[in-house]
């Protein structure tokens, strides 16, 4: 007890100092000013805080789901960006478009927002949370693993993993004769866990242990970043060590490291660098080779020629696998949601499948064609709208910066752009809560502020696997409106989400599977 009152004079102390030093006017911070020296509430909005102390002690003792919604509910009552404050520190919170993209294209905000620090235990110094020239570096030499040429390769694997989906949900239908019912939670990750392995890191799953242990280790590792979010006294490292659930954590991490490990070792051992061509330029050698080369092929080329060492090759696998894995699973397993719950939309995206891949045998499936799959697109896209796969991401301000909206941010200032109200904000989307592919069809979205969408960031910093990405989900789900009708069973409108990195429902997804009977008929769309 008498530790944390110390604690809490401290943090009081470091309060009182903050206000000494002009950071703290009338109980909120006003350093975070205009530039013209006019009012800050003709600029941005300012979160009310409901003590001295701003908005620090707000989220205490939320629940995961609480959370979520607080900034759901500060995005609908002041509609537009705004300011909070943690122990003097602004926190801007951008849920426009112009603001968004004055922040992602600015070069000197590259740097991840002090929160990130909590999943350096897990990702170390990966490119999620590096900055500066090591960020450079890394990204530099792993861009080259996602030209596409390389994907292109790589539809070969989902086009394999898709296959023993389909070959899943068949036996589960010879199984009970008749539609079935499957919990998309428990067979989605697993196809993804399996591509990404197989892909960017050039080793089957069935090679290695543990793999079933994985997501859900990953599960325990986003909860513990979630109890330091939810409590400001546990953003201290010292504290969460000490006296929260840092000593509790090392045996998750200790599984998740043990995992991406032996991955690493699997394909060390199978790596054979005679068979990759004597080409100094690393990205030449991936644009003139037919041969497929993994992400961690890269890695271990640039270990011998000492670019990078086996602590950053383990940094950058544990980082994909975490940023891949999941966000993949969730946009599917969401997307085959909506489409079961607007069977007009699904018949649309049958029937183009149909058209364009006339028989039933998917395996002449090609890049080129899954390009050319429009109405199957706007579903993802849609999906990822109301559902982005991230639904929030940091900066922070390494000096003090100015914006072309007439602000001043302080060294030190968090940003935080939150991509879900973005993509929410009715300024860019009529009806901004229903799910209407159509949206974006080339002739609606023409117009549209570039930045109102960006499922996958934007700027320097913008998802480098994003391709990637959309063939997989592209892939999966060809395979399994060509051979099932999707009937719905969990409604998307009653959907709760949790708070964390990645977005996650509170609930798990279920649809209902039947085998289609007949070849489709052309209908006019």
């Amino acid at each position: 007890m008498w530790i944390f009152i110390a604690i809490l004079i401290g943090l009081l102390s470091v309060y009182a100092f903050r206000l000494r030093k002009d950071y703290v006017l009338l109980a909120l911070c006003r350093r975070f000013k205009t530039i013209d020296g006019g009012p800050l509430e003709k600029t941005v909005a300012t979160g009310k805080g409901t003590t001295i102390f701003g908005n620090t002690f707000d989220t205490l003792g939320m629940t995961s789901e609480q959370l979520f919604y607080y900034s759901r509910d500060y995005a609908t009552e002041l509609k537009r960006s705004y300011i909070q404050y943690v122990f003097g520190f602004p926190i801007y919170n951008i849920i426009d478009a112009d603001d968004a993209e004055l922040i992602l294209n600015d070069n000197n905000l590259i740097t991840k927002g002090d929160m990130y620090r909590f999943l350096q235990p897990f990702l170390k110094t990966g490119l999620l949370t590096s900055t500066g020239q090591y960020w450079h570096g890394r990204r530099k030499l792993l861009t080259p693993a996602f030209h596409f040429k390389i994907l292109e390769q790589f539809l070969d694997v989902f086009k394999q993993e898709s296959v023993k989906v389909i070959d899943l949900i068949q036996n589960m239908l010879d199984a009970t004769d008749g539609p079935c019912q499957i919990n998309l939670n428990d067979i989605i990750p697993r196809f993804t866990l399996n591509s990404i392995c197989e892909t960017a890191l050039g080793v089957k799953l069935d090679d290695c242990s543990n793999g079933d242990e994985y997501r859900s280790n990953i599960t325990i590792a986003e909860h513990s970043f979630i109890k330091r979010v939810i409590n400001p006294l546990m953003s201290s490292d010292a504290l969460y060590n000490r006296y929260g659930d840092g000593v509790k954590d090392i045996p998750t991490l200790n599984k998740l490291h043990s995992f991406s490990s032996s991955i690493i070792e699997k394909r060390r051992q199978n790596f054979n660098e005679e068979n990759l061509k004597e080409i100094d330029d690393i990205e030449s050698r991936y644009l003139n080779t037919k041969q497929r080369y993994a992400m961690l092929d890269t890695m271990l080329m640039a270990e011998k020629e000492g670019l990078i060492d086996h602590a950053g090759i383990c940094e950058e696998v544990d980082t994909f696998m975490f940023e891949g894995f999941d966000t993949t699973s969730m946009n599917l397993i969401l997307t085959l949601a909506y489409l079961a719950n607007h069977p007009q939309w699904q018949q649309r995206c049958f029937e183009e499948i149909s058209e364009l891949i006339p028989s039933k045998d998917l395996s002449e499936v090609d890049n080129r064609t899954l390009s050319q799959m429009k109405y199957l697109e706007c579903a993802i896209k849609e999906t990822q709208r109301l559902c982005p796969s991230v639904p929030g991401m940091m900066r922070e301000c390494h000096e003090e910066t100015k914006l072309a909206n007439n602000l001043i941010m302080p060294k030190g200032t968090q940003i935080i752009v939150h991509i879900f109200d973005i993509h929410r904000n009715p300024q860019y989307f009529e009806n901004p809560d229903e799910w209407i592919p159509s949206r974006f069809l080339p002739e609606n979205s023409e117009h549209r502020h570039p930045f109102a969408f960006i499922p996958f960031s934007a700027g320097r910093r913008n998802c480098i696997g994003q391709k990637f990405a959309m063939l997989e989900v592209k892939t999966l789900l060809v395979h399994i409106l060509r051979n099932f009708e999707i009937l719905p069973v969990s409604n998307p409108r009653e959907f709760k989400f949790l708070a964390g990195i990645l977005i996650r429902t509170k609930s798990d997804v279920f649809i209902k599977i039947v085998k289609r009977q007949a070849e489709y008929t052309v209908n006019s769309i």
